[in-house]
Protein backbone atom coordinates (compact mmCIF):
# COMPACT_ATOMS: atom_id res chain seq x y z
CA UNK A 1 0.00 0.00 0.00
CA UNK A 2 1.75 3.78 -0.98
CA UNK A 3 1.55 5.97 2.04
CA UNK A 4 1.63 9.07 -0.58
CA UNK A 5 -1.42 9.64 -2.23
CA UNK A 6 -1.48 11.80 -5.44
CA UNK A 7 -3.99 13.62 -3.09
CA UNK A 8 -1.20 14.60 -0.95
CA UNK A 9 0.97 16.03 -3.05
CA UNK A 10 -1.39 17.85 -4.81
CA UNK A 11 -2.62 19.71 -1.15
CA UNK A 12 0.96 20.00 -0.01
CA UNK A 13 2.04 21.40 -3.26
CA UNK A 14 -0.77 24.14 -2.96
CA UNK A 15 0.14 24.75 0.55
CA UNK A 16 3.70 24.92 0.22
CA UNK A 17 4.48 27.55 -2.38
CA UNK A 18 1.80 30.00 -0.39
CA UNK A 19 3.47 29.10 2.69
CA UNK A 20 6.80 30.27 1.32
CA UNK A 21 4.98 33.19 0.07
CA UNK A 22 3.32 34.59 3.13
CA UNK A 23 6.75 33.67 4.91
CA UNK A 24 8.73 36.24 3.56
CA UNK A 25 5.99 38.65 3.17
CA UNK A 26 5.69 38.43 7.01
CA UNK A 27 9.31 38.99 7.22
CA UNK A 28 9.03 42.12 5.02
CA UNK A 29 6.62 43.55 6.94
CA UNK A 30 8.35 42.73 10.38
CA UNK A 31 11.58 43.88 9.06
CA UNK A 32 10.29 47.43 7.73
CA UNK A 33 8.93 47.78 10.90
CA UNK A 34 11.77 46.75 13.00
CA UNK A 35 14.27 48.75 10.70
CA UNK A 36 11.70 51.47 10.98
CA UNK A 37 12.26 51.00 15.54
CA UNK A 38 16.14 51.38 14.96
CA UNK A 39 16.23 54.21 11.97
CA UNK A 40 18.06 56.60 14.17
CA UNK A 41 20.91 54.63 15.06
CA UNK A 42 21.42 54.07 11.04
CA UNK A 43 20.97 57.43 9.91
CA UNK A 44 24.47 59.30 9.45
CA UNK A 45 26.50 56.93 11.30
CA UNK A 46 28.60 55.96 8.03
CA UNK A 47 27.88 52.52 8.57
CA UNK A 48 29.59 50.28 5.70
CA UNK A 49 27.34 47.86 3.42
CA UNK A 50 29.21 44.97 5.43
CA UNK A 51 27.41 46.39 8.83
CA UNK A 52 24.37 46.59 7.60
CA UNK A 53 24.14 43.42 5.99
CA UNK A 54 25.20 42.07 8.78
CA UNK A 55 22.47 43.66 10.86
CA UNK A 56 19.65 42.85 8.50
CA UNK A 57 20.73 39.65 8.27
CA UNK A 58 21.00 39.29 12.33
CA UNK A 59 17.94 41.00 12.62
CA UNK A 60 15.93 38.35 10.07
CA UNK A 61 17.47 35.82 11.99
CA UNK A 62 15.75 36.98 14.98
CA UNK A 63 12.39 37.59 13.38
CA UNK A 64 11.69 34.22 12.03
CA UNK A 65 9.92 32.74 14.91
CA UNK A 66 7.25 35.69 14.63
CA UNK A 67 6.57 35.37 11.03
CA UNK A 68 6.59 31.51 10.97
CA UNK A 69 3.30 31.20 12.88
CA UNK A 70 1.61 34.20 10.97
CA UNK A 71 2.77 32.07 7.58
CA UNK A 72 1.50 29.14 8.46
CA UNK A 73 -1.68 30.56 9.41
CA UNK A 74 -2.40 32.35 6.60
CA UNK A 75 -0.98 29.81 4.22
CA UNK A 76 -3.54 27.05 5.31
CA UNK A 77 -6.27 29.89 5.55
CA UNK A 78 -5.29 30.51 1.62
CA UNK A 79 -4.75 27.03 0.58
CA UNK A 80 -8.58 25.88 2.05
CA UNK A 81 -10.15 28.90 0.81
CA UNK A 82 -8.85 28.90 -2.64
CA UNK A 83 -9.74 24.65 -2.48
CA UNK A 84 -13.02 25.87 -1.33
CA UNK A 85 -13.61 28.40 -3.80
CA UNK A 86 -12.56 26.23 -6.70
CA UNK A 87 -14.81 23.33 -6.02
CA UNK A 88 -11.57 20.88 -5.08
CA UNK A 89 -12.58 20.68 -1.55
CA UNK A 90 -16.07 19.21 -1.99
CA UNK A 91 -15.20 17.51 -4.88
CA UNK A 92 -12.91 15.38 -2.04
CA UNK A 93 -15.40 15.68 0.50
CA UNK A 94 -17.71 13.92 -2.45
CA UNK A 95 -15.41 11.07 -3.19
CA UNK A 96 -15.67 10.42 0.62
CA UNK A 97 -12.28 11.17 1.85
CA UNK A 98 -12.48 12.81 5.55
CA UNK A 99 -11.24 16.14 6.42
CA UNK A 100 -8.45 14.95 8.61
CA UNK A 101 -6.88 13.11 5.46
CA UNK A 102 -7.21 15.86 2.98
CA UNK A 103 -5.16 17.69 6.22
CA UNK A 104 -2.96 15.15 6.82
CA UNK A 105 -0.18 16.43 5.00
CA UNK A 106 -0.21 19.93 6.21
CA UNK A 107 -0.24 18.88 9.32
CA UNK A 108 3.00 16.40 8.70
CA UNK A 109 4.52 19.64 7.50
CA UNK A 110 3.68 21.58 10.12
CA UNK A 111 4.86 19.30 12.55
CA UNK A 112 8.21 18.99 11.27
CA UNK A 113 8.52 22.69 10.72
CA UNK A 114 7.61 22.85 14.45
CA UNK A 115 10.59 20.74 15.07
CA UNK A 116 13.19 22.59 13.14
CA UNK A 117 11.68 25.85 14.77
CA UNK A 118 12.31 24.30 18.07
CA UNK A 119 15.53 23.33 16.90
CA UNK A 120 16.28 26.72 15.53
CA UNK A 121 15.06 28.65 18.62
CA UNK A 122 17.20 26.76 21.26
CA UNK A 123 20.48 26.70 18.57
CA UNK A 124 20.28 29.51 16.25
CA UNK A 125 18.27 31.89 17.92
CA UNK A 126 20.05 33.26 21.13
CA UNK A 127 23.45 33.02 19.08
CA UNK A 128 21.78 35.13 16.68
CA UNK A 129 20.08 37.61 18.99
CA UNK A 130 23.71 37.93 21.36
CA UNK A 131 25.40 39.57 17.69
CA UNK A 132 22.51 41.23 16.94
CA UNK A 133 22.26 43.42 20.38
CA UNK A 134 26.12 43.43 20.30
CA UNK A 135 26.09 45.30 16.71
CA UNK A 136 22.96 47.62 17.63
CA UNK A 137 25.28 48.25 20.96
CA UNK A 138 28.11 49.55 18.78
CA UNK A 139 26.11 50.78 15.68
CA UNK A 140 24.88 53.54 19.22
CA UNK A 141 28.13 53.89 20.22
CA UNK A 142 29.28 55.34 16.90
CA UNK A 143 29.56 59.30 16.42
CA UNK A 144 27.35 61.27 13.59
CA UNK A 145 29.81 61.52 10.18
CA UNK A 146 27.26 64.03 8.64
CA UNK A 147 26.69 67.55 9.97
CA UNK A 148 22.29 67.37 9.51
CA UNK A 149 19.75 70.20 9.89
CA UNK A 150 16.45 69.29 10.69
CA UNK A 151 13.84 70.93 9.17
CA UNK A 152 10.20 70.92 11.05
CA UNK A 153 6.80 73.24 11.29
CA UNK A 154 6.08 74.38 14.37
CA UNK A 155 2.82 76.06 15.66
CA UNK A 156 2.46 79.13 13.68
CA UNK A 157 2.36 77.37 10.21
CA UNK A 158 6.23 78.64 8.99
CA UNK A 159 9.19 76.65 8.70
CA UNK A 160 12.11 76.71 10.97
CA UNK A 161 15.62 75.38 10.70
CA UNK A 162 17.22 73.67 13.63
CA UNK A 163 20.82 72.98 13.71
CA UNK A 164 21.76 69.84 14.87
CA UNK A 165 25.19 69.52 17.14
CA UNK A 166 28.12 67.27 16.00
CA UNK A 167 31.19 66.09 16.93
CA UNK A 168 32.61 65.81 13.34
CA UNK A 169 31.24 68.39 10.79
CA UNK A 170 31.34 67.89 7.14
CA UNK A 171 31.34 71.78 6.22
CA UNK A 172 34.89 73.70 5.81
Amino acid sequence: MKFIKKIDIFVFKAYSLLFVGTFFICLFIFMMQFMWRYVDELIGKGLTLDVLAHFFYYAGLTLIPMSLPLAILLASLITFGNLGERFELLSMKAAGIPLIRILQPIIIFNILLCIGSFYFQNVTGPEAQKKFYTLIYSMKQKSQKVSSTVRFLDTTFSWRRKERKTVCSTES
